[in-house]
């Protein structure tokens, strides 16, 4: 049985004010043919699909197009689960129509699937709440899928029926999984954990988590340990961190398998995936991570002479830039000019000026009877040790109004 995992779509996001729709719907795509072209028998998203809880129109057509694609006209079963970006209920409200099409979405830990069959198509043999049953007709053995989307620890304590509200969440999670792999994961199906949650190995080494994620958790409240996963399951796929990853702790499989694309400068020169597992009952699964090739790489690229800056932009179009400009002037309108117009890719220009020779201990007498433009070129002094340019006198006209 071949599984495609992915997760962390964050559709409709923007770097900062640049668009990364046109991206998207190529990342979309080249997963789409993956999918195809592996010939894949379940795709799990894990989380994460958007970017907020209100995304734009064309990311939720996006969203619903790519899906519809991943189930092969319904004969595939595409799981998607909600992530910490995601509105759980927006994830859910369209499960009735969503698994006609073959797509099972999970936006509550609380969501139980109906049991169903699809003509010509898979069957949902047994499901309850975070848990489903899958029989494919190409294969001989089920796949059994637990599903928890994100949600804080008050709410994930409130899904799962915690009697005492101060347990451990990891004490609740490890005993709701392991209660639902002893009643359903024996060795006679593929047993899978899909979730979006911060996982650690305990003891091991603390993942960094990519901006935009942190305020996932307060402290270590919601830091979930593999310990947990039962030993039934044969592969966990996580969302949430957006490198791929395996985090370990188990004897099995726990992994990140990345966002498709790269979505801050801290993810700079990360290798974005997804994850093709090959799995079949009672046995350890063998998986690959698969490199995607679509969107624009991100740089984060330091240059202390305006010329090689600009030579090193037309060189390297097609790409996103966080551009550091050294120098021990300030950069004139016209530098800035010629770096603008010689790339659309330039998210961020961070002027790094040094100052140099600064010796005095005592700073220089301000002569207060002067205009406030006096004033300005005193206190620029005194802050750079340099006297101000035209263009920031102009500047600085134009904002005092004179």
């Amino acid at each position: 049985m071949k599984i495609l995992h992915t997760a962390d779509w964050h559709l409709g996001k923007k770097l900062d004010y640049f668009s990364r729709f046109e991206e998207q719907k190529a990342v979309m795509n080249e997963i789409c043919e993956v999918a195809d072209e592996q010939d894949v028998d379940v795709v799990i998203v894990a989380g994460d699909l958007f970017d907020t809880f209100n995304p734009p129109v064309e990311a939720v057509d996006l969203m619903y197009k790519t899906l519809k694609r991943l189930t092969n006209n319904g004969k595939r079963p595409v799981i998607a689960i909600a992530g910490n970006h995601d509105s759980p209920d927006r994830i859910d409200a369209p499960n009735p129509l969503a698994r006609e099409c073959g797509i099972l979405f999970v936006g509550n830990p609380d969501v139980v699937i109906p049991k169903m069959a699809f003509e010509d198509s898979f069957e949902i043999m047994q499901s309850e709440s975070g848990f489903i049953e899958i029989q494919l007709p190409q294969s001989k053995y089920p796949i059994r899928i637990i599903t928890t989307p994100y949600a804080n620890e008050l709410r994930l304590k409130t899904y799962l029926g915690a009697e005492d509200k101060e347990e451990q969440l990891n004490q609740l999670l490890h005993d709701s999984w392991t209660s639902l792999a002893n009643k359903y994961c024996d060795t006679n199906g593929v047993n899978i954990l899909t979730t979006h949650l911060y996982m650690l190995n305990r003891g091991g080494e603390i993942l960094e988590e990519p901006d935009g994620e942190k305020p996932l958790r307060i402290g270590n409240a919601d830091v979930i340990y593999t310990d947990c996963i039962p030993n039934q399951i044969q592969y966990t796929a996580l969302g949430h961190l957006h490198r791929f990853q395996e985090v370990g702790g188990h004897k099995n499989p726990v992994v990140y398998s990345s966002s498709p694309l790269c979505y801050s400068f801290s993810e700079a020169g990360q290798e974005k995936k997804v994850v093709l597992i090959e799995a079949e009952p009672n046995k350890p699964v063998q998986f690959t991570d698969i490199s995607i090739q679509s969107g624009r790489p991100l740089y984060r690229k330091r240059f202390d002479d305006i010329d090689k800056a600009v030579d090193w932009l037309k060189e390297n179009p097609y790409c996103l830039v966080e551009l550091t400009l050294v120098s021990v002037t300030f950069i004139l309108n016209s530098d800035l000019k010629r770096i603008h117009e010689s790339h659309d890719g330039i998210i961020h220009i961070i002027p790094e000026v040094i100052q140099e020779n600064i010796s005095s201990t005592q700073g220089p007498k301000v002569n207060l009877d002067q205009d406030i433009h006096g004033l300005f070129k005193d206190y620029f002094v005194s802050r750079f040790k340099q006297e101000p340019n035209e263009d920031l006198i102009d500047l600085f006209k134009e904002v005092v109004g004179s």
